[in-house]
């Protein structure tokens, strides 16, 4: 048995995105927050915060440098440290981009590089046994392929569904690779937690497809045998019956914790035509529960964060008891909930943009400031964790291997 998962984590995206002058930039979150030259000051931090778990992953793109090719310098040193200062890792392996030589998510040899890298690393760290994969894959194939944002910066149902099969499959195959070298691995797999509420009734329709596209990505993952209506959207897009049957019959439910991650963008009003606007209703609780109905697998809460404009502190601290609220009601009702994260550690970097712009503007939503100081909100998730961690880790709140 092991202790109830009080997470942070350390924002490492690096999706390609188009400039208006038609050139493509790498955006690298942790450039953007200076961890590189910071890491150390950021590992403190975590100690110094008292939280024993860390969603992290290096840079994959500057990692994996072609087939059987890495390069583990700055690895080893931040994952040594981490390991000396006993931070119990949450391993991130791709977030939202890959290496140039792969070229984006349309590449259907992707999956089985990807497995390679997952397979060195874990070889690299057989001490790490805890792992997510490949990060929010429904975001990832959504604006690389869907909303033509990053990457191939796509706009078609035919584009997220291959996106989507290669993401998917590319999870399955690292689960299976890293679960050959350390059998006791777990994997988290951070997902957002989306809902699409109709405005009126010519928008049922829409939301309806809507909210079966929000699961597709942990049906694939999961082997969870999708709607007609899904099947024949898949069908109609690319995927063949032999793709299809590859997700039901490669079942790794039994080593999974089902990662939701809730923001106050997650829920939104649509219309008829798809248009839509971002709405607050339902909250955490109730979609985790619908998500938790349909896979019936231990769950996680692995992103949330404030919505304040940086002047005040205030909705930080209030998001924070808000979001904690109702993971002790998720546990209270039955629901195995064995991790809650604030994410990040410190403030993030254009995010405002969906990471689309490169102005370099700071999105206060982190425990911590870009200076390495912590703030009021950081205060607060220190003290719930000092309040809460013997009550959490004396029931069902405690995660089983």
């Amino acid at each position: 048995m092991q202790p109830f998962l009080f997470a942070t984590g350390i924002e490492n995206s690096y999706p390609v995105i188009a400039l208006p002058d038609g050139t493509r930039h790498r955006v690298d979150e942790m450039e953007k927050t200076g961890h590189y030259g910071r890491w150390r000051e950021d590992l403190a931090l975590v100690k110094e915060l008292g939280i024993g778990v860390l969603r992290y992953g290096p840079p994959y793109y500057r990692t994996h440098l072609g087939p059987g090719r890495f390069d583990w310098d700055f690895s080893d040193q931040v994952f040594g440290e981490m390991r000396r200062l006993g931070i119990k890792p949450i391993v991130d392996l791709c977030h939202f981009g890959v290496p140039d030589w792969i070229g984006d998510f349309q590449n259907p040899d992707f999956p089985t590089l990807f497995a390679d890298y997952a397979q060195a690393f874990a070889q690299r760290f057989p001490w790490v046994t805890l792992y997510t994969p490949v990060n929010e894959i429904f975001v990832a194939a959504n604006f690389s392929a869907r909303r033509g944002m990053w990457n191939e910066c796509l706009s078609s149902d035919a584009a997220f569904v291959n996106a989507t099969k290669h993401l998917v499959k590319a999870n399955i195959l690292a689960t299976e690779a890293i679960a050959k070298v350390q059998p006791d691995s777990r994997f988290i797999q951070s997902e957002s937690s989306e809902y699409f509420h109709a405005a009126e009734p010519a928008a049922m329709k829409v939301a309806d497809h809507l909210n079966e596209l929000r699961f597709l990505a942990l049906d694939l993952n999961y082997g969870y045998d999708v709607c007609g209506t899904m099947y024949e959207y898949l069908m109609d897009n690319g995927m063949t019956r032999e793709e299809y049957h590859f997700f039901l019959d490669r079942n790794v439910k039994a080593v999974c914790i089902m990662g939701n991650d809730y923001y106050a963008t997650n829920e939104h009003i649509v219309y008829p035509d798809g248009s839509m606007f971002v709405c607050e209703m339902f909250g955490y609780y109730v979609i985790t529960k619908q998500y938790y109905d349909r896979y019936r697998l231990p769950v996680m809460h692995t992103e949330t964060n404030n919505r304040d404009d940086g002047r005040t502190e205030k909705d930080a601290r209030v998001w924070l008891e808000q979001q904690w609220s109702n993971v002790l009601r998720l546990k209270n009702d039955g629901v195995p909930i064995v991790g809650f994260t604030w994410y990040s550690l410190i403030d993030q970097v254009d995010w405002d943009s969906l990471l689309t712009s490169n102005s370099g503007q700071v999105n206060h939503y982190g425990l911590c400031d870009l200076e390495r100081q912590i703030k009021p909100v950081g205060e607060a998730y220190r003290e719930l964790i000092k309040t809460w961690s013997g009550e959490v880790n004396s029931g069902l709140m405690c995660l089983r291997k």
